[in-house]
């Protein structure tokens, strides 16, 4: 099976394109974090590193489990056929692992010279904040190099080993149970929860530092809404639903119809849009609430170490969340070429079908965005209340605009123009292929 996996790669590597992105931007961060501990042992490196890495370990974990488990469902008529040709579970899950471990080691390698570049930036950035002493030189050495290898290899194998054990596992072609998944979201919205009861109250009044609890709360609480996607997808389209029916006409009736056969599908494009508002708003606005609280007030030494690290942080996951937004998006979308084909054969046009599209991606953009929005209210409120003394910080809403914006320009953008490309050539081919 590991043969076979190998030949997979070989000769499908456009299959494998989403995980190998999301490992090697996931390695290049974690590298670049890790190479801080590397070039010293300073206070300001340290909580860089340490901090840094870890929100960065956090999110990319996630975001390789997520497209990795899209590439595995993506080869369910590949696993079908190895079944009946008389492959065992086992044998399945030892090829999917053997993928991922391959996907990752490569990844890994190529996110090296990224993860150098970006650690030198990073130095800079401690640099000019008078965080580090100038003569500090950059070191890009063991640690740095053993956590990218490392967390990414021990990450993508994880979550390998978990995808192929519910899809490989699964004989029968019964459907995935969600009580693990919704369990975990659960607790992931108890420890965003937890993050900001601290905030609101044993941070109260400490000023600079709720900044270390109320952020934690905000990426807690969006890994949790990520987590219940389907659910969310399907709620929103219930209350939309009707809407999109009625100014959509066939398109809109098709869209409904397919979010609701396709609700667990879909919540792979969610899951990007929730973690990316969710992050990027919670982040700004707490930034916006701590600058406007400092005014003219003598501020700790290290205040300005959480600034930095906050804008820092909050940059690189951002751009790397939406980056694994396209990502999956494209990859999502490819993979219904069979699906539009039929649609196709069966009466609709091509113009009928990017209508349909259009309309999902607002279903997915409004469910990501409000579950993006409630995520960042576990940080902007408790923040708000402990450092500024009211619940609603007195921001401008452009900030918020602008997140959402670009959340639904670059789903829309994935998403239309892959279909676009999809849709060329004839219907009788892509049923075929």
């Amino acid at each position: 099976m590991i043969a076979i996996a190998l030949r997979n790669l070989k000769h499908r590597p456009g299959g494998f394109i989403a995980t190998f992105v999301s490992a090697f931007l996931g390695a290049a961060l974690l590298m670049a974090f890790a190479s801080l501990m590397d070039t010293g042992d300073s206070e300001s490196l340290t909580t860089t590193a340490t901090v840094g890495g870890g929100w960065c370990l956090v999110i990319v974990a996630f975001a390789v489990t997520s497209t990795l488990s899209l590439s595995v469902r993506q080869r369910a008529d590949q696993v079908a056929l190895l079944r009946s040709a008389g492959a065992t579970g086992p044998q399945l899950r030892r090829m999917i692992v053997g993928e991922a471990a391959a996907i990752a080691v490569l990844a890994s390698a190529a996110a090296v010279p990224v993860g150098w570049v970006l650690g030198r930036v990073l130095l800079s950035l401690l640099k000019d904040t008078g965080q580090v002493d100038a003569g500090v030189g950059y070191q890009f050495g063991a640690i740095a190099l053993g956590t990218g290898f490392g967390v990414t290899l021990l990450g993508a194998v994880a979550a390998a080993w978990a995808t192929a054990r519910r899809t490989a596992g699964n004989a029968g072609g019964k459907p995935e149970r969600p009580r693990l998944r919704r369990i975990g979201a659960v607790l992931f919205l108890l420890a965003g929860a937890n993050c900001s009861i601290l905030t609101a109250t044993v941070m109260d009044g400490k000023g600079v530092d709720a900044m270390q609890t109320a952020g934690q709360a905000g990426i807690w609480a969006a890994i949790g809404l990520a987590l219940l996607a389907p659910e969310l997808l399907r709620m929103v389209t219930a209350v939309v639903g009707p809407v999109v029916r009625a100014l959509g006409g066939v398109a809109g009736e098709l869209a409904v119809t397919g979010v609701h056969s396709r609700s667990r599908q879909l919540a792979g494009a969610v899951m990007p849009v929730v973690l990316f508002t969710g992050v990027a708003t919670g982040t700004v606005y707490m930034q916006g609430i701590e600058d406007r609280a400092a005014e003219g007030q003598i501020q700790p030494e290290y205040a300005q170490d959480i600034q930095t690290l906050n804008y820092v942080v909050v940059g690189m996951i951002a751009l790397f969340v939406a980056v694994m937004l396209v990502n999956t998006l494209i990859a999502a979308t490819a993979r219904r070429r069979r699906e539009f084909a039929q649609h196709r054969l069966a009466g609709a046009t091509r113009g009928q079908l990017l209508a349909m599209v259009s309309l999902e991606v607002v279903l997915v953009a409004i469910t990501g965005v409000l579950g993006g929005s409630v995520a960042a209210l576990f940080t902007i409120v408790p923040f708000g209340s402990a450092r500024a003394g009211h619940l609603w910080p007195d921001a401008s809403p452009w900030q918020y605009a602008v997140i959402v914006t670009l959340a639904v320009l670059l789903t829309a953008a994935a998403t239309v123009q892959t279909t676009r490309r999809t849709l060329r050539g004839p219907a009788t081919a892509a049923i075929r292929a």
